[in-house]
């Protein structure tokens, strides 16, 4: 399970910025949950023969569940 956090930062446009916490907002999810959802889900699409923590496997198919 994931016990440690590190910081990620990245520069985006401020009106893309402005729109994707507007959405993220609507559906009572903040900006963090999203990016860290579509980052699990980029490595799951993209990891080719790289070996992957059960853990990551298992919370991705819940999300995708609805949980």
């Amino acid at each position: 399970m994931e016990n440690r956090t590190a910081r990620l930062t990245l520069l985006i446009d401020p009106r893309k910025k402005q729109i994707f916490e507007e959405i993220c907002a609507s559906q009572d999810l903040t900006s963090s949950q999203v990016v860290r959802r579509l980052i699990r889900q980029y490595i799951l699409d993209h990891a080719g023969d790289r070996e992957l923590p059960d853990w990551l496997r298992a919370r991705a198919a819940s999300e995708r569940e609805g949980g």
